[in-house]
């Protein structure tokens, strides 16, 4: 789905300390940081709503982090990839700038 709109990956998996980021890409001039979720049923939610505001926390940690270990002075997005394997069906939606660091 991110390939398809010519995004390219930069890291996946990318680690520091305890911290994770499922997918780094570069995509206009961007740096997109990804969490991607997967659930088997909706019946607690959409996929997209267990991105707390810990693990949003935790990805802008990790972002940072990343952007300073590779002298990297661009702007950043943070982007979900929400999957939904129900039965035989899945549904995947991307959400773009789905949500944004929060100043302490």
């Amino acid at each position: 789905m991110i390939l398809d709109k010519g995004y390219a990956i930069l890291q996946q998996n990318w680690r520091f300390k305890k911290l994770e980021v499922d997918l780094i890409a570069s995509y206009q001039g961007l740096i997109v940081f990804v969490e991607v979720k997967s659930r088997s049923s909706a019946d607690f939610g959409q996929p997209e709503l267990f991105v707390t505001k810990k693990k949003q926390g935790f990805l802008v940690s990790a972002a940072h982090e990343y952007l300073v270990s590779n002298n990297i002075e661009l702007e950043c997005r943070f982007d979900i990839v929400s999957v939904l394997q129900n039965n035989n069906n899945t549904s995947v939606k991307h959400l773009e700038g789905a949500f944004y660091p929060s100043i302490k």
